[in-house]
């Protein structure tokens, strides 16, 4: 099968958008420091926000969420395919997954990433958006109840497939098998962090839930 120049300009700018290293920029650029090499170690939005605060982890977050929304998009962008086809959704999942591939192995920045979880949301968003919405309430109730950004992700994640095929019952082939290769991913790269959990070392998102001064 031939493969046309707009689907390969849209896979190669997939991965390149995916592998922007919004943390570790921001954290080399403002704050004179390799968000790699403290807190969790891990090149992320919950990290930077972990080590360098809100002001920085939200703008983190934000980007590299849009960055697998925006390689989703290419798909629409280079008209790859007819909008609402199983080709179509087939090659969006592609791009998606590039982006997220870009995330945890950035050519900007050695191939050391993150764990790629806000960009595997916006790749989500992208290709679901109501499922992917329920996934990210999950989190957010998670997060609020336990504290951990790692055991709300996991749970997001788990939770995913179950809102596509069984809440959503979604026709698309690849994209039910993607959602259930999401939960999977995301447990196999927190496996560092499950180790920590059942060791009680984990780190809670306290800055977070600080409590208020008392006026």
């Amino acid at each position: 099968m031939q493969i046309s120049l707009n689907a390969i300009l849209a896979i190669v700018l997939a991965y390149l958008t995916g592998a922007i290293p919004t943390s570790i920029w921001v954290g080399k650029t403002f704050f004179q420091l390799d968000i790699r090499h403290h807190g969790s170690g891990n090149a992320g939005a919950s990290n930077t926000m972990r080590v360098l605060g809100l002001k920085a982890g939200i703008p983190v977050l934000v980007f590299d969420i849009f960055k697998g929304w925006m390689a989703v998009w290419y798909a629409q962008l280079f008209s790859v395919y007819e909008l609402g086809t199983d080709a179509n959704m087939n090659f969006r999942i592609l791009l998606g997954v590039l982006a997220v591939i870009g995330h945890i192995f950035p050519v900007y920045a050695q191939f050391k990433g993150g764990k790629g979880v806000a960009t595997i949301f916006g790749v989500l968003l992208a290709l679901h958006p109501l499922g992917t919405l329920c996934g990210g309430g999950v989190f957010l109730i998670t997060l609020i109840l336990t504290r951990y950004f790692s055991v709300g992700s996991m749970m997001a994640g788990i939770s995913f497939p179950i809102w596509i095929i069984l809440v959503f019952k979604s026709t698309f082939l690849y994209l039910n098998i993607f959602s259930i290769l999401v939960a999977i991913g995301l447990l196999i790269t927190h496996q560092k962090n499950i180790l920590r959990l059942l060791k009680g070392e984990e780190n809670k998102a306290t800055f977070l839930f600080k409590p208020k001064d008392p006026a």
